[in-house]
C-alpha cells in the first residue's frame, strides 16, 4: 500500500496534462478513424456465423460515428493516467517493470469506462445487428437499459489489461534500450511508431482469445440466436464451435490493426506530446 504521508509528495518534473491529453486525443482518433475498415473486418470475422453473415464487405464504416465521439476521450484518459501514475508510482515500486504494469493496468481501467459503451454501440453495428447509431442506443436501452451499454466490461478490461501491460512494458522498455543505444534522451516520433508497432503486434496476437470472448460477449448471442450468459459460458460455447482456432479468429486483421495502428498511435503521440509539453 503507498503511504498516505506520501500521497501529493513533490516529483520530479514531467511533460503536462495537457500534453497527454492532446497527444493521447489526437493519437486515438488518427488510429481509429485511418483503420476502421480493418477494425470492421475484425469484428466480423469474429461474429457467429463468420464473416460472410456479417455482411462481408458491405457496409465497411458502418458505425464510425461512435468511434468518432469516444476515440478520443478513451485514447486522453488512458494516457493521463498512464502517465501520471508513472510518476505517482516511481517512488514506490521495485522496478521499471512494476512500474509499467501498474501505470497500463490503471489507464486501461479508466479508458475502459468510456471505451466499452462506444465499443457496444460500434461491434453491433458493425456485424449489421442495426443501421443507425440511434437505433442502435435505443436497441441496446431496450434490452438492458444504461447498464447495456457496458455489457462486455470485465471481457474488455480482461483483455486489455493484459494487452496494455504487455504492449506498454515492451514500448517501454525498447524506447529505454533505443535511447541508451543512441545516448539520446528519447525517441524520435519515427523511431516511436516503429517500436510501437512492434510491440503492439506481439501483444494483440497474445490477446486475440480474449478479444473474440468480449467481441461474442457484446454480440450477445451465437449463430442460432442463443444469448450468452457470461464469460465462462461464452469461452466453452467458442471452444466447441471449432476449438482453439476460433479462438484465434480475425487474430491476422488484429495484428495488422494494431501493429499499423502503433505506428500512427505512438508516433502521434509522442510528436503531440513534444508539441504541447511547454504549455
Amino acid at each position: 500500500m503507498l503511504p498516505l504521508s506520501n500521497i501529493g509528495a513533490p516529483r520530479a518534473p514531467g511533460p503536462s496534462v495537457l500534453s497527454f491529453l492532446g497527444g493521447g486525443a489526437v493519437a486515438g482518433l488518427v488510429v481509429d478513424l485511418t483503420l476502421y475498415p480493418v477494425d470492421t473486418v475484425k469484428t466480423r470475422m469474429q461474429a457467429p456465423g463468420g464473416f460472410s453473415a456479417a455482411r462481408g464487405f458491405r457496409g465497411i464504416y458502418r458505425g464510425i460515428s461512435s468511434v468518432i465521439v469516444g476515440s478520443a476521450p478513451g485514447a486522453a484518459t488512458f494516457f493521463t493516467v498512464y502517465e501520471t501514475a508513472k510518476y505517482q508510482l516511481e517512488p514506490y515500486v521495485q522496478s521499471e517493470l512494476q512500474k509499467y504494469l501498474l501505470a497500463a493496468s490503471m489507464g486501461e481501467a479508466m479508458a475502459c469506462l468510456v471505451r466499452v459503451p462506444m465499443d457496444n454501440v460500434k461491434s453491433k453495428m458493425q456485424a449489421g445487428l442495426y443501421h443507425t447509431t440511434r437505433q442502435t442506443c435505443a436497441g441496446i436501452m431496450a434490452r438492458g437499459g444504461f447498464r447495456g451499454f457496458f455489457v462486455g466490461y470485465l471481457p474488455t478490461l480482461a483483455r486489455e489489461v493484459p494487452f496494455s501491460a504487455t504492449q506498454f512494458t515492451l514500448y517501454e522498455t525498447m524506447k529505454n534500450a533505443w535511447s541508451r543505444a543512441n545516448g539520446t534522451a528519447d525517441v524520435s516520433p519515427r523511431e516511436a511508431a516503429v517500436i510501437g508497432a512492434v510491440s503492439g503486434g506481439f501483444s494483440a496476437v497474445m490477446t486475440t482469445p480474449l478479444d473474440v470472448v468480449k467481441t461474442r460477449l457484446m454480440l450477445g448471442a451465437d449463430s442460432h440466436g442463443v444469448a450468452y450468459r457470461g464469460f465462462r459460458d461464452a469461452t466453452a460455447r467458442i471452444y466447441a464451435e471449432g476449438g482453439m482456432a476460433t479462438f484465434f479468429s480475425g487474430v491476422v486483421p488484429r495484428t495488422m490493426l494494431i501493429s499499423l495502428g502503433g505506428v500512427f498511435f505512438f508516433g502521434s503521440y509522442e510528436y503531440m506530446k513534444d508539441l504541447t509539453k511547454h504549455l
